[in-house]
């Protein structure tokens, strides 16, 4: 089974502290934890100021409850396949669970219940995971297609990506 632990640093490598970029569309994020998700956590009337007091304890919470849970990662077999998809919730919000589970050949609702975790845990998991990381990487390159003020971004996310092997 699947371990947070192992993907807490591979998350905190790329998210680092805060950052407010106006053209990031996620806003203002803090470890990668934007204010929306935040104030969805500690209430609405939390601003920016207290999202840079977030602590690594508080980002790990958030971590397991809205990302690592959502995808049910504590019954995905493969870590390496548990961490790619992880990232890519933590990334894209719905889209990392939609796509894959059209990849995995099960009802795309962005939810990840009983069948997908079945279907996911019976492929061949590497290819499984090369199938996923492709998807992603079209994914961002259609971001960027769709909107050339994203391209600014597209080394540091395909980076991300590339980090991602497999491992048995």
């Amino acid at each position: 089974m699947a371990n947070i632990e192992l993907l807490v640093p591979k998350i905190l490598k790329y998210e680092g502290g805060f950052v407010q970029d106006p053209d990031d569309k996620g806003g203002a994020t803090n470890m990668g934890i934007t204010l929306v998700t935040f104030q969805h956590v500690f209430g609405p009337d939390k601003t920016a100021d207290d999202l840079k007091k977030l602590t690594v304890c508080d980002f790990r919470e958030i971590m397991k409850i809205y990302f690592w849970d959502r995808w049910l990662a504590n019954q995905i077999l493969n870590q390496s396949v548990a961490e790619l998809l992880v990232d890519w919730v933590w990334a894209s919000g719905k889209w990392g669970i939609i796509i894959p589970q059209r990849i995995i050949g099960v009802k795309a609702d962005g939810v990840a219940g009983a069948d997908t975790i079945s279907h996911l845990n019976g492929m061949d998991q590497p290819v499984l995971h090369e199938k996923i990381r492709q998807a992603r990487f079209d994914f961002i390159n259609n971001i960027v297609k769709q909107d050339p003020s994203q391209s600014k971004y597209l080394h540091g996310w395909s980076k991300r990506i590339s980090d991602y092997q497999f491992e048995a």
